[in-house]
């Protein structure tokens, strides 16, 4: 069976239910959008929500795609990078506990990262992401030895900041025969990167992951004819339009994939796990039809829960649900 690595900040979320959305005003977070915030914001921020109730869990992106597909039985890999603490010692377990095998580094300097999470009653997720060590993630970090074994390679979009490594990280993949999957995570990290991220999908990437607003920023274009777009771009574009599901493309071939019924509580990790779904489906052969009906049970399954992290029934019951697709 093919393997899975998957490279990000390596971050533990703190979840906080908002009642209403004064606090992202407050704070001067757009709803929606992913900010990076400074150590003195981060301490900012985490007063503000001292007295609200809040839940951690082990996050970044990638990481929960990698942990989903794991949780699925593919082998996986991660690399990140974290700092000397319980925050970083909580994150590795849990990398372990799902069966990642870990490519980490420890920063000697600073803390782990952590993305504060803000829900709206909605289900939208607004972040302030504190990169900490994770972003000391640089590129004499990577070697070959780190990609071989391993068939595909996921990026998450949150990364592309740091144009070296990720310029770095793809070459290495591509020189081993990995396929390059990127998921553009943000509508204001794309519109930061627009011409950085133009050049590396042209080039190298082979699998395009993108939510409307992501697509937008990208392309200009409505979801229909950016998918279009990307398509042209890469092997495999998947453009997600929430409540409506998501398309796919690969050459001429589209296909629309709805979504399951499911009672949304935290929309947080539908992305990632959605793309689990679907790399999970490409690295059994599966069809891309097949692949994006399993990426929508993972992504209907998880924002019915707070974070990202679902027990072991509600996994027992998406592999019954991946069987008799």
């Amino acid at each position: 069976m093919k393997k899975i690595l998957g490279v990000g900040n390596a971050l533990v979320d703190i979840l906080v239910k908002l009642q209403d959305e004064t606090l992202l005003s407050q704070l001067s977070l757009p709803k929606g959008s992913m900010q990076l915030i400074s150590r003195d914001t981060n301490k900012v921020v985490q007063e503000k929500i001292k007295s609200i109730d809040k839940e951690m869990v082990a996050g970044g992106s990638a990481a929960n795609a990698i942990r989903g597909i794991a949780h699925l039985g593919i082998e996986t890999g991660f690399i990140g990078m974290l700092g000397k603490d319980d925050i970083g010692k909580t994150f590795e377990q849990e990398l372990l506990s799902a069966n990642v095998n870990p490519h980490l580094s420890y920063s000697s300097s600073n803390e782990s990262g952590t993305a504060t999470t803000f829900v709206s009653p909605d289900s939208e997720r607004t972040f302030a992401t504190y990169l900490g060590a994770a972003i000391e993630l640089h590129p004499d970090l990577l070697s070959k030895d780190v990609f071989k074994g391993y068939d595909y390679f996921h990026i998450e979009g949150y990364l592309v900041q740091n144009h070296d490594l990720i310029s770095n990280a793809i070459k290495l993949a591509k020189s081993c025969g990995l396929k390059v999957s990127l998921d553009l995570a943000s509508y204001n990290v794309v519109e930061e990167n627009l011409d950085f991220l133009q050049n590396i999908i042209r080039e190298y990437v082979d699998i395009v992951f993108a939510n409307e607003e992501e697509a937008f920023a990208f392309t200009g274009l409505n979801a229909d004819a950016a998918l279009e777009k990307i398509a042209e771009m890469c092997e495999i574009a998947i453009v997600k339009i929430g409540k409506k599901g998501s398309m796919i493309q690969q050459g001429n071939i589209k296909i629309t994939i709805d979504t399951i019924n499911s009672k949304p509580l935290d929309t947080t990790g539908a992305g990632d796990l959605y793309a689990a779904g679907f790399l999970f489906g490409l690295a059994n052969n599966f069809s891309l039809e097949k692949s994006g009906n399993i990426g929508k049970i993972l992504a209907g399954n998880v924002i019915e829960v707070l974070g990202v992290t679902m027990d072991e029934n509600r996994w027992e019951s998406i592999k019954k649900g991946i069987k008799e697709l």
